[in-house]
This record gives structure tokens, C-alpha cells and sequence, in this order.
């Protein structure tokens, strides 16, 4: 995703794997209640639905986030140079005042590399669920994901749109969750509950990506919706630069897609006073804030297409943040270590040689080098350590995996994440259209 700007932001990294702290569906961290099972509908004033339009056989193609009152919104997107034609729109509408009442979201249909024609079909669609809603039209987004060339399917849309009119009282959010999955093997969302001002705010957020994932937006989509009063230019701020520390840092298949984004909205229901980074609270907000991001990242990259662990790379001794950060997509973005952790081959020298090849690392002393598989160090300052393969091989049969990595040149670190490389990626995306 592009987030180039910079900002004055400061927070605490705060995200840690939900699992491996042994959250329970609802449990508290730092003062931040998180619920597992949370989602977009979480916080006050947001509705949320889906349905099967017919843009797929069988499964739900059409979803919707309503919110009651326009929500500020602030917008990240992919940095391929083909952006599609709802993307363009979506810029578009939210360059009008940056609000939204609504996000209309069908999946099976890219509407990339469409000319003319899927611009004037993402317009439509965004005009005719602004009339449904009675709303203006820049005050809905637009967004698609799927197969890439082919014309929207627009008498489908249109009778779905219609539809939803009866729908939206009787479907859910789990319907929403169900409609942006292309490939993906689950739903992805979650929740966090903080108090800021005294009123209780509340952050949700969905997910979808599978394949064509890699650091700066891939083929995934994110949805986050807050009740929190934010201040338009902070709420911009705060969403580039946690995608930064999140959706930025994983990588799946290295491979950068034409339509993704992620939306945050925010309602401001709970009543708290506006936040910006001069509010006393705005660093309990951006933890919370935070906390979705890297959830539903890490999810991203658990589902990786055919990926049967979360790799997690966390690289520490660099000259900057930047620098570790490339460090570690190196890493994690590598086949020979993806495959190697598939598996189960303790091969250290795949990591080494990924670290060597970062090409952002301008100078390195591989005689301060050091490498751990979890708590096993296999490299200490250049050289081989004696290790226990059996050992090695029992921790990377593991579903996660953490990688730890220290350049010894510097106090900067970052951590990124993706999955394993398996047999069914090929299975996969060889058929992705039949």
C-alpha cells in the first residue's frame, strides 16, 4: 500500500500473536479488552450484510457496511500502477469531504483492466446504492476482487442491490464476511474495546486475502469500522502509518494485485472528544487500533493459499526501522525458506542467504550475524552452532513458526509475517478461473 506520507505518530508495538499470548475470545491487554469474535458491527451505528447476487455459482458475491451518520474515512491502497476502476472511484468519492455512509463490495469480479466501461460500471454501482440509501453519491465506496479483464456482470449487481433493500434487516455480519472471500479458506475479524474520555470506544475490523499477497497491498481488502470521534487528518495519519507495521509487513506469494485497500471509518458515536496525537488518550487509541491491524494482517498471512503455518520473522540490530523491515520480508517472502519451513528442514543457510540478498542492506558483517528457529540458535556471530536436528525439525512442524534474526549494527528492529509454501498453491491458482 502506498504510505509514503510521514506523520508524528508514536505507539507501542503491541502486536503480539493472540494466540501465542493465550488470549481467550475476550480477554484484556493493556487495558484493551479484545474480542475474538468481534467485527465490523461492533462499534455503534454499523450495520453489515451479504448476499449471492449470481457474479459466483453458489457462494455470497455482494456485501455492504451501512453506517447510520457519515463516518470520516481514511483510505490505504495497492501500489500497482493497474489500479481498478473501483479504486479510482472510491479516491474519487473520498476526496469530496472524506466521509462515508456506506462501502458496497462484490467479490468474483476484479473490474481491473475494463476501460471506460468498468469505470462507468463502478460509478453505477456507487450511484445505485446512494440512491437506495438516499445518500450522496461520493458518499459510498466501491470495491471488487477477483478474476482481472472481465466486464461486471451488471443486471446481477442491480437485482442484487435491489435485493439487499429486503436483506439488510435479515442478514448478518458473518453474510459480509462470507461475500469479499475469493480463495480464502475462513472469514477473518475481530474486535477491541478501549475507554477513552470515559466512554467506552470500540474498534472492528474484517479481512480478506489469500493469494497474491505481498508487503505494500496485495490482493486483500480490510475493513475497519470505529465509533470513535477522530479528527479527520489524525484518522489518516493513524491508518498509514499502522498499515505500515501491519498489512505492509506480509507477504505470501510476492506477487502485488490491482484493486486492495483498506478502509477505516469512523462514526463517532461514542462520544468521546475529538482525537488527534495532542488528545491524552491518542496512544491508547492507536494500541487499540494496532491491535486490529496485525490481527487481521497475520490472519492474511495464516491463510496464505495452501500455507499450512504462520511464519513470523523478527529481525532486530539494524542501522534503521526500514532496514529491518526489508530484512525480514526478505525472509519471510523467500520460496527456499517458505519450503523449507513446509518442510520441516531446519536449513539455516536459506535464511542466511535471504538476509544476504536484501537490497536495502547496503553493508553487513556476516561475523555479527545470528539466526534462532524459535528458541534454537542455528547461527551465532557468522558461524554454525551445534543444534539438535530432531529438535529443530519438531519446532517447524509447528502452525507457527517465529524466526529471529539479529544484524548486531544497529538498535532498529520490525517483525513481518507470512506463511509456508505447499504443494496446493500450485493446485490453486492453476485453476483459479476454472
Amino acid at each position: 500500500m502506498s504510505t509514503d506520507d510521514k506523520d508524528i505518530l508514536d505507539s507501542t508495538d503491541t502486536g503480539i500473536a493472540l494466540q501465542d499470548a493465550g488470549h481467550t475470545e475476550q480477554d484484556i491487554k493493556d487495558g484493551l479488552s479484545i474480542n475474538l469474535d468481534g467485527h465490523v458491527t461492533s462499534p455503534l451505528g454499523y450495520k453489515a450484510g451479504g448476499l449471492h447476487c449470481g457474479i459466483k455459482r453458489k457462494r455470497h458475491d455482494l456485501g455492504w457496511i451501512i453506517s447510520e451518520v457519515p463516518a470520516f474515512t481514511a483510505g490505504v491502497y495497492t501500489t500497482n500502477l493497474i489500479q481498478a476502476a473501483p479504486l479510482q472511484v472510491t479516491k474519487e468519492s473520498l476526496q469530496v469531504d472524506g466521509s462515508l455512509y456506506a462501502v458496497l463490495v462484490n467479490s468474483g469480479n476484479a473490474n481491473a483492466c475494463t476501460g471506460m466501461q468498468g469505470l462507468e460500471d463502478a460509478y453505477e454501482m456507487r450511484r445505485m446504492l446512494a440512491e437506495q440509501l438516499e445518500v450522496e453519491k461520493h458518499q459510498v465506496a466501491v470495491v471488487s476482487t477477483g478474476v482481472i479483464g472481465e466486464l461486471m456482470p451488471m443486471d446481477k449487481i442491480s437485482a442484487g442491490v435491489k435485493e439487499m433493500k429486503e436483506q439488510v434487516a435479515q442478514t448478518t455480519v458473518l453474510d459480509f464476511e462470507k461475500a469479499i472471500l475469493t480463495t480464502d479458506t475462513c472469514t477473518k475479524h475481530i474486535a477491541v474495546e478501549c475507554v477513552i474520555d470515559g466512554c467506552k470506544v470500540t474498534i472492528g475490523g474484517a479481512a480478506k486475502g489469500s493469494g497474491m499477497i505481498h508487503p505494500n497491498m496485495a490482493t486483500m481488502l480490510g475493513f475497519i469500522t470505529t465509533d470513535a470521534t477522530v479528527e479527520p487528518a489524525a484518522l489518516d495519519l493513524a491508518l498509514k502509518h499502522l498499515t505500515n507495521k501491519s498489512f505492509n509487513r506480509i507477504t505470501v506469494d510476492g506477487d502485488t494485485s490491482t484493486n486492495d485497500m483498506v478502509l477505516l471509518m469512523a462514526n463517532g458515536l461514542a462520544k468521546n472528544d475529538s482525537l488527534s496525537p495532542q488528545h491524552p488518550q491518542w496512544d491508547t487509541f492507536l494500541a487499540a487500533l494496532e491491535l486490529v491491524c496485525k490481527d487481521l494482517a497475520k490472519k492474511i498471512a495464516r491463510d496464505g493459499e495452501g500455507a499450512t503455518k504462520l511464519i513470523e520473522v523478527q529481525v532486530k540490530g539494524a542501522e534503521s526501522e526500514q532496514i529491518a523491515e526489508a530484512v525480514g520480508k526478505s525472509v519471510v517472502g523467500s520460496s527456499l525458506v517458505k519450503t523449507a519451513v513446509y518442510g520441516t528442514d531446519p536449513n539455516w543457510g536459506r535464511i542466511v542467504c535471504a538476509v544476504g540478498y536484501t537490497s536495502e542492506l547496503k553493508s553487513l558483517d556476516p561475523n555479527l550475524l545470528s539466526v534462532w528457529l524459535g528458541e534454537i540458535q542455528v547461527v551465532d556471530n557468522g558461524l554454525p552452532v551445534s543444534f539438535n536436528e530432531e529438535e529443530a525439525t519438531l519446532y517447524l512442524e509447528q502452525e507457527n513458526v517465529k524466526i529471529y534474526v539479529d544484524l548486531q549494527m544497529g538498535s532498529h528492529e520490525a517483525t513481518c509475517w507470512g506463511c509456508d509454501l505447499s504443494y496446493d498453491y500450485v493446485r490453486i491458482n492453476a485453476s483459479y478461473r476454472t
